[in-house]
């Protein structure tokens, strides 16, 4: 059974030192003792050394919402990998669309970044998915199997299953719109079978596909009940204690 994972992304929302520690610490009190759901927090670099000390000795781990491929060099403004690890982040998102779209990140940069977290022995959340444009044209298949084959490309199989996918259609991101849970299970069961035809069935069915796009505490149980979806990416219901624990309580009650 794929363990659900459910990764809070601040994105530049939250970040400081102050409001960062209120909120975690009402949130280690709500979801203390959940085992069976994997639980991050992707914070802006400024507060992860701080929320290290936070989270410490906690059921909630540390994610960072970007790195660089390189560990280190004159690389003015980005992050190395070995700075992450240094201060205590395991997570790292990888690939996010507004990476993608603001700072025109391409699947091969986000490949060679992919690599060195995985050398690293940080946990990648990759993101995937189409723009409403391409929806609308009928082109999502064709986009998330390019996605697949560009960002995963040259991945052996232990690699790929050290990896988290985040599916997040980006017309549902930040728009409140969402895909239904039909929807999105019938992309996250394409991405499955992309990845039967790239590695193998049993791979493929032990990797963790995660939604992401407006989740919020009144649909994540629908979503999560789909038997591909294993869990989320939250975005705005992440930055308040009480909506990301009610989609934490959401997939710790649909855990399959």
């Amino acid at each position: 059974m794929r363990k659900p994972i459910i990764g809070g992304n601040w994105k530049m929302n939250r970040g400081t030192p102050k409001e960062s520690k209120k909120m975690l610490e009402s949130l280690i009190l709500l979801v203390k003792g959940i085992k069976s759901v994997d639980i991050v927090i992707c914070a802006p670099f400024t507060v992860l050394t701080t929320i290290y000390e936070i989270l410490k000795n906690t059921n909630i781990k540390i994610g960072a919402q970007n790195m660089h491929f390189e560990e280190k060099g004159a690389y003015t403004g980005e992050i190395s990998p070995t700075f992450l690890k240094d201060i205590g982040v395991e997570y790292v998102i990888l690939g996010h669309s507004e990476r993608r779209d603001i700072f025109n990140e391409s699947d091969a940069l986000i490949n060679k970044k992919l690599k060195k977290a995985l050398s690293m022995d940080l946990k990648p959340i990759v993101c995937i998915g189409e723009h409403l444009e391409e929806k609308e044209a009928g082109k999502t298949n064709d986009i998330i199997k390019y996605q697949i084959n560009e960002t995963f490309k040259n991945l052996t199989k232990e690699e790929i299953l050290k990896t988290v996918i985040a599916y997040e259609p980006i017309w549902a991101i930040g728009t409140g719109k969402t895909a239904t849970p039909e929807q999105a299970e019938e992309i996250h069961i394409f991405i499955r079978e992309l990845l039967i035809r790239k590695f193998d069935k049993e791979t493929a069915n032990s990797i963790r596909i995660q939604y992401g796009g407006s989740i919020k505490p009144d649909n994540a149980e629908d979503l999560f009940n789909k038997r591909n979806i294993d869990g989320g990416l939250v975005g705005g219901a992440s930055l308040e204690s009480d909506s990301l624990f009610q989609i934490i309580k959401a997939a710790d009650k649909t855990y399959k």
